[in-house]
């Protein structure tokens, strides 16, 4: 089977609403069920994290991070969701389904992938947060959770590429007349790559919010502006800060692309480099706190 077969696969897969979940995502989109519904208490999320010792961790690791500590610290999942909120706790349940998504291969090639786009992952997370709250004055909250599910498509693939090697290898896609299964709904650039349709199409089936979904979009395709003002930019933004970079990245404008050191503009009183400094603790709190 070539690339192509292999999205057309997928795709249709996802078409048919049949995307292959592993049990482990399947029970923490359930708890994301439960947290979306009007009348859940602060009890009953308390009660769900706790059936998920790795969710629990992270929750109180979180609330205890530089970025939302206030006072005394946290020691049970009842106080930290208290002081997190719910909706970052939804964002703390996404990133555990979306490191979920990539399973657990027996290959060590597809194993370091997955740990290397998580740890990305989790440092585009905590600086979208940071960056959102003292650049672009944007929701925190929304810009980490932006973050923390910008690399779906990615952890997708590596879930199936032990099915569906092809995905893996780096020929380009044929032209878009010879992908007439998918065209038309799914291809909206010529530039397309097996992430960002396998992204879009495991993106709607997680019915996240649209400004979400154009978030992701910007960063796939959009032009940043300098300095940041929408929730693409902030995501570009990090993206690009971020240190550690996704092992499935392909750079489609490599002549607009600024080494991190180089990117700097005015805000305010400071400049995001002096931003950054001060946020440096913030940002690899949370991080850390991410990767339990």
């Amino acid at each position: 089977m070539d690339k192509t077969e292999a999205i057309n696969s997928i795709v249709a897969e996802a078409n048919r609403g049949e995307l292959i979940f592993s049990t482990n995502v399947t029970a923490s989109l359930k708890i994301q069920q439960v947290l979306d519904t009007p009348d859940c208490s602060v009890d009953t999320a308390a009660k769900l994290v706790m059936n998920e010792p790795l969710l629990a961790a992270r929750v109180v690791a979180i609330a205890n991070s530089a970025a939302y500590s206030r006072g005394a610290e946290i020691t049970n999942v009842r106080s930290a969701i208290a002081r997190l909120g719910f909706r970052t706790l939804r964002s703390i349940v996404a990133s555990l389904v979306v490191r979920q998504l990539a399973g657990t291969s027996k290959d060590p090639v597809l194993r370091a992938m997955a740990n290397q786009l998580w740890e990305h992952t989790a440092q585009v997370a905590a600086l979208s947060q940071v960056i959102a709250r003292r650049i672009t004055k944007l929701d925190p909250d929304t810009a980490m959770f932006a973050g923390i599910v910008h690399e779906v498509g990615g952890f997708y693939m590596l879930s199936r590429a032990e099915e569906f090697p092809c995905l893996l290898d780096n020929q380009p896609l044929p032209p878009l007349t010879d992908l007439p299964a998918f065209a038309d709904t799914i291809i909206e650039s010529t530039e397309e790559t097996p992430e960002t349709i396998i992204g879009r199409v495991v993106l709607k089936n997680l019915l996240l919010p649209q400004p979400v979904l154009d978030a992701v979009e910007a960063l796939w395709y959009g032009l940043r502006a300098m300095p940041p003002e929408t929730l693409g930019d902030t995501l570009l933004l990090a993206n690009e800060l971020a240190s550690v970079h996704s092992p499935l990245e392909i750079r489609f404008d490599s002549a607009s692309i600024q080494y991190a050191s180089e990117i700097d503009f005015v805000v305010g009183d400071g400049t995001l480099n002096s931003i950054l400094e001060e946020s440096d603790e913030e940002v690899r709190s949370l991080t850390a706190a991410l990767l339990i």
